[in-house]
């Protein structure tokens, strides 16, 4: 089993937690990293290695309240990636999380809905009081 990634989000990164032993798959913030092919290559990498043994059902989570369009293929493979669970035998289901009246984040998620073959649920939440 890989050793969990737990990465802090920063002003241009998202938090990132992959954890199969505390059943957390996570990806929440803002990704406008200046190489995400470089900064996602290790996510890859550990859903690669997870998808030879993963849980009976995996619960992946995006809450991204902002994405450029280079982090949004980097989105998508780990989308395509998510797919070849279920040739496993096992489930997953990706929640789409967006913070209530950010319509472009709910579009984003309908636009990955429509191409992905995942159970995607699209969920909103109160915004945030400041």
């Amino acid at each position: 089993m890989s050793e969990p990634i737990n990465l802090e989000k920063t002003k241009n990164s998202p938090e990132i937690i992959l954890d199969k032993g505390a059943s957390i798959f996570k990806i929440a913030g803002r990704s406008i990293v200046e190489d995400p092919k470089d900064f996602y290559t290790p996510i890859y990498n550990w859903i690669e290695d997870y998808i030879k043994a993963p849980l009976k059902a995996t619960n992946f989570v995006f809450d991204l309240e902002y994405f450029n369009s280079s982090s949004a293929r980097q989105i998508m493979e780990i989308i395509m990636l998510l797919e070849k669970i279920p040739a496993t035998g096992n489930k997953v289901k990706v929640d789409w999380l967006y913070e209530e009246g950010d319509e472009m984040s709910k579009e984003r998620g309908d636009e990955i809905k429509l191409v992905s073959k995942l159970d995607f649920e699209i969920k909103e939440y109160p915004a945030e009081d400041f």
